[in-house]
């Protein structure tokens, strides 16, 4: 199961470097991310190449830092792509907590992570939609 990296932080100036500056020196390759602004504090979700060292690295500066399960499902990128999968997710009654999606190859293929409640259920039955989910390994080598 692929893991995203949850970290709360003050939003302020600077921090997003500090985070960033962390990553770099541990040899962490960020594949995604997501900023929220929630008031004085924001959270911010990463994808990176190896999410328990940066977890360590990030916890050890003092950062809060959570993993969270995603399901990292493959659909194509081009008009219709994610209309097929938020169908799908009709169908099943699946309903996401978050999500966000990036492109791995323009005109060929997106990724969309998404945050549901089953993870494991939710990736057999997208599975048997003919999706394709992306092992955790497979997530970070891209």
């Amino acid at each position: 199961m692929a893991k995203q990296l949850n970290i709360f932080v003050e939003n302020k100036p600077g921090r997003f470097r500090k985070i960033t500056a962390i990553l770099c020196d541990a040899g962490i390759n960020i594949r995604a991310i997501e900023i929220q602004d929630r008031g004085e504090y924001g959270i911010m979700k990463l994808l990176v190449s190896d999410p328990h060292k940066a977890h360590m690295a990030l916890t050890d500066a003092g950062l809060a830092v959570a993993l969270k399960d995603v399901v990292a499902i493959v659909i194509d990128d081009q008009p219709g792509g994610l209309l097929k999968l938020a169908e799908a997710f009709e169908h099943r009654g699946i309903n996401m907590v978050d999500a966000y999606g990036f492109v791995i190859e323009s005109t060929k293929q997106a990724v969309w992570c998404v945050e549901v409640k089953e993870p494991e259920k939710v990736t057999r039955q997208v599975e048997d939609d003919g999706f394709r989910v992306l092992q955790d390994c497979e997530l970070y080598e891209y």
